[in-house]
């Protein structure tokens, strides 16, 4: 059967085999090597991929067919494949792995990898990954454990490189050509340490293999030295990445000990989550939702706010029942309600997408927050003014009436400046409160939009035009 596969040649630049990745040749192929069985053509097709790119298709394929892969081909998992999976078909996946394949890939993990693929897993899946490490490395990975969810505690390694503060380059160096140097496969930064064992300084490797060897380290520390407190949330420890343009930092403990180090890919790796959740959050997804997760979780993740969204809606329906007489006189406010209702809608979740990435980067502060108040309002009153002219005329030639011309293009600007109101002020109060403007911000900021549409809509007719 498997001289039927049309498989690459091993040679194949790294490049080109992630792209047929990811455009589905090779998902397809894949398939067909697992129904025949064919042990030889999965390695052959899989063997030349980076980790990530196995991850993704092992997301991708259903989940029969990765537990027929698995079978056919578990030796070939490492530990690097299971770091890259998302954590729900991580979930899955565990099981179906031999003790002794699953040991060999946690033992070759640095230890803020072992603890970001067990922190998810219940206790039994946790045990069966404690157990394959040796005695030391599980101390490490459960005194993570400690720390709390989303601390620097949980997204540091262990395995740092550190000097005393009286060393010279000369003696930093034969350190680390020497046997004895237990070195992480990548590091940045040599940390320099006091006899307290507190991180005083840190040397580039750049400047380390530049400078002469009768230099002390102490001489040629970087100017960005930052350390980061163990407990520091780390959305926190992502924005001093950021902000500070870091490549790693120290993570010390409450008594300013040297516990670990974060470096700039996991500190990305946090940044790049925080803002997959925001952008979640603010559609009413949950954050944890994934394309592998069953019918019924993504169903019961949904439901609480698009039950919340049922209500306000039934609050805004309320307004218009209180104007009920006023449209069946007029039928052509029925028509034209919903417009000024969604032009403030999309106006209000413009202003609140700038908000919520403003908070989540620290731009939007008490000192500029009425400037940017004031800035939004503006551009509210412009786009109002403007759609307010075009809904004006079309308002007079639809229907012949030139008062619903202009009670559609007064309430077209009043929404609009609401609408830019309420998509900043909204997400500021509820940050102020200690929730999540993310989360909570979309359903509120609509529903001030649709409640002062419809009224202010509805009012002005039925002061006009009746």
């Amino acid at each position: 059967m498997a001289e039927n596969l049309e498989i690459e040649p091993d040679d194949t630049r790294e490049g080109e085999r992630d792209v047929y990745a990811l455009d589905g040749g090779l998902r397809a192929e894949l398939k067909r090597a697992v129904a025949y069985a064919d042990v030889a053509a999965i390695d052959a097709l899989l063997e030349p991929l980076h980790p990530a790119d196995i991850a993704d298709l092992l997301e991708q394929i259903s989940g029969g067919e990765r537990e027929a892969l698995l079978e056919l081909w578990s030796s070939g998992i490492d530990g690097e494949v299971l770091s890259e999976l998302e954590w729900s078909t991580r979930e899955e996946i565990l099981p179906l792995l031999p003790d002794r394949v699953l040991a060999d890939a946690v033992r070759e993990l640095d230890s803020d990898d072992v603890v970001d693929l067990v922190e998810d897993l219940g206790e039994d899946q946790q045990e069966a990954i404690l157990d394959a490490l040796n005695d030391a490395d599980r101390a490490a990975v459960e005194q993570a454990l400690s720390y709390p969810e989303e601390s620097a505690g949980r997204l540091m390694q262990r395995e740092v490189v550190r000097a005393p503060d009286h060393w010279s380059v000369g003696e930093m160096i034969d350190y680390l050509r020497s046997d004895s140097a237990d070195l992480p496969e990548q590091f940045y930064h040599v940390v320099l340490v006091n006899p307290a064992m507190k991180p005083i300084g840190q040397v580039t490797l750049g400047r380390l293999l530049s400078s002469p060897r009768a230099h002390k380290l102490v001489d040629i520390t970087e100017d960005s030295f930052r350390v980061i407190p163990v407990t520091q949330d780390e959305d926190d420890v992502a924005y001093a990445f950021n902000q500070y343009h870091l490549i790693s930092a120290p993570v010390v403990d409450d008594d300013g000990r040297l516990v670990g180090v974060i470096t700039i890919d996991d500190a990305m790796i946090a940044l790049d989550e925080a803002n997959e959740e925001d952008l979640l959050a603010l559609s009413g997804v949950g954050r944890d939702e994934s394309l592998n997760d069953s019918i019924g979780a993504t169903a019961r993740q949904r439901f609480p706010w698009l039950f919340v969204n049922l209500f306000t809606a039934i609050v805004a329906s309320l307004v218009i029942s209180v104007f009920e007489a006023t449209i069946s006189q007029i039928v052509a406010l029925a028509v034209l309600m919903p417009i000024v209702a969604s032009m403030g809608g999309n106006a209000g979740t413009q202003s609140l997408a700038v908000a919520v990435r403003s908070i989540a980067t620290r731009d939007l502060t008490r000192s500029n927050m009425m400037r940017v108040i004031m800035r939004e309002a503006g551009v509210g009153l412009l786009n109002g003014i403007a759609f307010a002219i075009i809904m004006g005329f079309v308002g007079f030639f639809w229907f012949g009436m030139p008062l619903l011309g202009l009670v559609i293009a007064v309430a077209m600007v009043i929404n609009l400046v609401v609408a830019a109101f309420a998509g900043i002020l909204v997400p500021v109060v509820l940050d102020r409160f200690g929730a999540d403007p993310a989360l909570a911000s979309g359903t509120f900021v609509t529903t001030v939009t649709d409640v002062v549409g419809f009224f202010v809509f509805l009012g002005l007719a039925s002061v006009l035009l009746i």
